[in-house]
């Protein structure tokens, strides 16, 4: 049971910052979109800096998981 209330809260605050972060950098539109997310290996830099996992920062991020963890390698960090 406990299990379950901590996914749920966890996806409720991951749509939270989903919304903040898109605020932050202007993002007005809210589609599914096809095209390719800009920028986003700063904010999963930022996002992983304050502990976040790639998984959740991909789920915040709407960006593919694989992308995010090629983003955190160190070597793609400059």
């Amino acid at each position: 049971m406990t299990e379950k209330i901590l996914t749920e809260v966890s996806k409720k605050l991951n749509v939270l910052i989903a919304l903040s972060i898109r605020q932050l950098v202007g993002e007005k539109e809210f589609s599914g979109g096809e095209k390719r997310k800009q920028g986003v290996g700063e904010i999963a830099r930022y996002l992983n800096s304050m502990g976040l996992e790639a998984k959740d920062i991909a789920e915040i991020t709407g960006a593919p998981l694989q992308s995010v963890r090629t983003l955190l390698t160190p070597k793609r960090r400059k």
